[in-house]
């Protein structure tokens, strides 16, 4: 605001009186200087200390404190200042300064105030540079301009703005803001990229040259802070040249809103849809009778004098907050102690020291009470913050549409008795319907493409594959196309808004590439590119100069190796389909099942009896058989010959199942269901090795290259080179150039010159197996990657743009559309998946079936030890001395040798005998007759002695010499005769 300096002699009479009546009293005078710019403004400003004292005084008669006022004009400058408090200190000695009004004024009287031990209090110097932390005899009884930082961060979080320009004016007054305004923007990554700046007393000249060239630049968030002198130039060029229009969101500092109602109308109407802050203020009842009587008093009859603002009742508190601490210190001595100085010395150096102001400023700190501005507060002598609340410029006045708090942030309505303090929001929605620049309803995106004209620079590799291909025509024109530029082209239709751009490959003259893709995304950090489009993978280090966007592709890094199809070579394939420990249960499964039926059957069957190796053999035998199902015996044909006979005579018996216990079939009904699927599966699993082809990786893991030393090799543009160094000495990486070139060094080999795996990013390596699936197969787990980005500048507002895009674009049609059209159908392509190494088959498949077999046998076992005991019980009961538990076991176990002469299958054993001698009396009796009157035994009759012949049961008559009719008509002497013999025979040979 300009300042305009004329007299009031109204003010002076007032003060004239009111010092009058403090002399004439007997309270103690506590002498106050006031340093301030008797213009407009300052005026408005005493006359608020003056009626602050009156109004204090008037209610609190019984102080024995009264302050007199001294006031001195700073004449509008710093000089001015510091004469003005070097008169008040050295020749009045004042307790306490008021004053200055500019922070440019405050430095130098803090400095004396410090010196002299005088409280210097300031109600309207608002730098941060300020501090009471060094100056403790400094107190600042305003908001330094820090404190509004937060609500401004807080309006453009809501909007999602990310870039701002700070506008302000070259003084200590407007630098004062920006460290503290660029770090609380950093904290939710919002960036300066440009701060303008303007002289004080800029020309219009310098305002319009310096806003033009803002008009060249993409951001169209601005924030300002300068005074409102300097402000509604600004803002009324702005509106000329066409920069308080759409797309364009202005935000003021409370040192411009704070006089809207000082400004004229003609710059408000320019400044329409501008939003500001400025620090609340309650209207209550006293502040509305202060105004009222401060109108009656001064403006009344001075039309020119200034309405009270904001300033004008900090000042009406400090003058409070002053009296109350003079009355508090109790005052006793309110002269200096001279200053020790030389005669030589300057009028600084011969100023004393306040006897009262240790006392003076120690209770102006302590002093708290609701004033007319709000609470009164001093925290290491600086007034706190109230709620701010946030206006927009919407016609001849500024509206509020929202508050900010330190607790709450963004709301609607100030709610100071149930405020939520865990909820801090910074939503737009709790701020009211708003109107912007070029009375917009709807809130600017916050940048445009610049109106120079250029359109975004983007670059592209100079790259040959199906991502990005730039093809060089005669003229130096280049084509650009690839999956990736379409992808880029598709998300930049998506965006709400157009932005013109055109690629340039980042190549050189000789349309050779110009360096890796960490250079490439280098060169938007240096300003020659806007963005870059292409196969750039999301790096970390990158990601320290660069912004990338969501990633449009997902990425790997893994292994390719050559394919090694070795299995259908090995000599012992066949114990492959199973894992050593299905292989090892089933032997003992094998084992347990032959030992279990050879108990339930040893005294019944006497394909089970024998000597001790025999028994053995035919646990084994017959557990193993049972893997073909070789349960029975097959017919067995004997031949008898007698000497009587004179041709052989044929004899065919049918053998007989080996287990006839019905324990040993039901558990042998089960183990057959288990050896059936268990051997089912190993056929289709040995098959499925030998028959359909299982492609093996040459290198499974990277330890095995790390191990061998082998050579690896990498892309020579890609960022593998640093990842490969943590594993891999620099002597062993090989770049490679392209997919050709890699197919050569794989072919070669690491010892040859070659390289004995490659690794690459996973969509490459797509691309690279369908050219070459047949040779090489990705291998190896693959390593985690943050896939492929597009690249902006760091805190680009057009990188959140793009990303919210490039999610519509990936979930629709076109993604498929595009990849289709550079890839193929994905069946096209080898799918990693069955290249995969055979599984084989192991016991967590089949454990089921096991239990199941195991039970039952066990079952089966017990079952068959209790009806032995039950049988054999009276051996247990025997009691004797003789009867010892050893020697019950031994008989026990003797009678489980034993045969058991009660079994079904024993009596028809003997049946068969009894049936065999009334066969062999008959032929015997025949014999008798014959010539040859003995015979001798042939091998095939010592058979019939043996445990397999005990088994035979009705013989088939299979010769056909033989005559039934003869045997019948035999004498019954001669029939009893050789059925004696031959069961004295058999018996013998059994005893044997």
């Amino acid at each position: 605001m300009e300042k305009k300096t004329y007299s009031n002699p109204i003010l002076y009479l007032f003060f004239y009186l009111f010092t009058l009546k403090i002399f004439s009293t007997a309270q103690i005078p506590v002498r106050v200087g006031v340093v301030l710019d008797m213009d407009a403004y300052g005026n408005m400003s005493f006359n608020c200390i003056s009626m602050a004292l009156l109004d204090f005084y008037a209610t609190h008669g019984h102080y024995n404190t009264r302050l007199v006022l001294i006031n001195r004009d700073s004449r509008e400058g710093v000089i001015g200042a510091a004469a003005a408090a070097l008169d008040l200190l050295k020749n009045v000695e004042v307790q306490a300064i008021i004053g200055p009004m500019y922070s440019g004024q405050a430095n130098f009287l803090i400095s004396l105030g410090q010196k002299a031990q005088v409280p210097i209090i300031t109600f309207a110097a608002t730098s941060p540079s300020l501090s009471s932390l060094r100056t403790p005899y400094f107190v600042r009884a305003t908001l330094k301009d820090s404190s509004q930082v937060s609500p401004i961060v807080a309006i453009i979080q809501a909007f999602g703005w990310r870039e701002v320009v700070h506008i302000y004016e070259d003084s200590e007054f407007g630098e004062g803001i920006l460290p503290f305004l660029t770090d609380e923007l950093e904290k939710v990554n919002v960036h300066i990229p440009y701060r303008s700046i303007f002289p004080p007393l800029a020309t219009d000249d310098q305002i319009a040259a310096e806003l033009y060239k803002l008009m060249t630049m993409q951001t169209r968030v601005f924030v300002v802070h300068m005074l409102t002198s300097l402000a509604s130039r600004l803002f009324t060029k702005a509106k000329q040249i066409g920069m308080m229009s759409k797309d364009y969101a202005w935000i003021i500092t409370d040192s411009i809103t704070n006089d809207l109602h000082l400004t004229n109308r003609s710059v408000i109407d320019s400044m329409l849809g501008v939003i500001g802050v400025q620090p609340y203020v309650l209207q209550t009842k006293e502040l509305d009778e202060f105004r009222i009587r401060y109108k009656k008093s001064f403006m009344e009859s001075n039309p020119r004098a200034l309405d009270v603002d904001i300033y004008g009742l900090w000042a009406y508190d400090s003058a409070i907050a002053l009296a109350m601490a003079a009355e508090k210190a109790i005052l006793g001595n309110t002269t200096y102690r001279e200053a020790n100085v030389s005669r030589n010395s300057t009028d600084l150096e011969a100023i004393g020291v306040s006897i009262s102001g240790p006392e003076l400023i120690q209770a102006l700190s302590s002093i708290t009470f609701t004033g007319l501005a709000g609470n009164f507060l001093l925290v290491n002598g600086e007034l706190q913050a109230p709620p701010y609340q946030i206006v927009n410029i919407d016609g001849p006045r500024a509206s509020g549409i929202g508050y900010w708090t330190k607790e709450s942030g963004i709301v609607k309505e100030l709610n100071f008795t149930s405020a939520d303090k865990n909820t801090y929001s910074t939503s737009k929605s709790n701020l009211r319907s708003t109107i912007w620049p070029g009375d917009q309803s709807s809130p600017p995106k916050g940048w445009v493409i610049p109106t120079n004209g250029k359109k975004l620079r983007v670059g592209v590799p100079n790259g040959l594959t199906n991502f990005v291909r730039v093809t060089w025509n005669s003229d130096n024109s280049t084509k650009v196309e690839g999956y990736c530029i379409d992808v880029f082209a598709a998300v930049m239709a998506a965006l709400p808004y157009g932005v013109p751009y055109e690629y340039i490959p980042f190549g050189t003259p000789d349309h050779k590439i110009a360096g890796d893709y960490n250079d490439l995304t280098y060169q938007v950090y240096l300003g020659n590119y806007d963005a870059v489009a292409g196969d750039v993978t999301i790096v970390g280090n990158r990601s320290q100069y660069v912004d990338f966007t969501l990633p449009y592709i997902e990425s790997g890094i893994s292994m390719i190796v050559p394919i090694s199809d070795g299995t259908r070579k090995n000599a012992w394939i066949f114990l492959k389909p199973l894992t050593w420990e299905l292989w090892l249960t089933s032997f003992c499964s094998f084992v347990f099942i032959g030992f279990l039926i050879w108990i339930l059957e040893h005294r019944i069957n006497e394909d089970f009896r024998g000597p001790l190796w025999y028994q053995i053999g035919m646990i084994y035998w017959f557990a193993f058989s049972t893997m073909v199902f070789a349960h029975s015996k097959p017919l067995s044909i004997f031949k008898l010959r007698y000497t009587i006979f004179p041709d052989h005579l044929p004899l065919v018996f049918f053998a007989e199942e080996r287990v006839v216990s019905n324990l040993a079939r039901f558990v042998l009904i089960v183990w057959f269901l288990v050896v059936l699927i268990l051997t089912q599966s190993y056929t289709a699993s040995l098959a499925s090795m030998l028959t359909v082809q299982k492609l093996e990786p040459a290198v499974t893991d990277i330890t095995v290259l790390m191990r061998n030393k082998d050579y690896v090799g990498y892309s020579n543009t890609s960022f593998l080179h640093g990842f490969l160094k943590k594993y891999f000495n620099e002597s062993q990486l090989r770049p490679f150039y392209s997919d050709d070139h890699l197919d050569e060094l794989l072919s070669k080999g690491s010892g040859n010159d070659g390289i004995a795996a490659a690794f690459q990013e996973i969509p490459y390596i797509k691309i690279f197996l369908g050219k070459y699936g047949s040779k090489y197969m990705m291998a190896g787990p693959p390593y985690k990657a943050d896939g492929f980005g597009f690249v902006f500048p760091l805190g680009s507002p057009l990188g959140p743009d793009v990303s919210r895009a490039i999610l519509n674009v990936t979930d629709g049609q076109t993604m498929e559309e595009i990849e289709r059209k550079w890839f193929g159908d994905k069946t096209d392509n080898p799918d990693c998946n069955t290249l995969r190494p055979h599984k084989n088959l192991g016991l967590g498949s089949f454990w089921g079936l096991f239990l199941i077999a195991g039970i039952v046998g066990v079952a089966a076992l017990i079952f068959y030890v209790i009806t032995f005991l039950r049988e054999n019980w009276s051996v247990i009961e025997r009691s004797g001395p003789e009867s010892t538990m050893w020697s019950k076991i031994v008989e026990l176990l003797h009678n489980f040798d034993n045969k058991d002469l009660r079994s079904h299958t024993f009596k028809e054993l003997q049946q068969s005998e009894r049936d065999y001698n009334v066969f062999c009396g008959g032929c015997m009796g025949r014999a008798m007759n014959s010539p040859r009157e003995s015979y001798q035994q042939s091998p095939q009759h010592l058979l019939l002695g043996s445990p397999r012949a005990n088994s035979l049961r009705s013989p088939v008559y299979g010769s056909p010499s033989f005559n039934r009719s003869s045997a019948e008509n035999a004498t019954t002497s001669q029939q009893g005769e050789s059925s004696r013999r031959m069961n004295r025979e058999i018996e013998l040979a059994d005893r044997n």
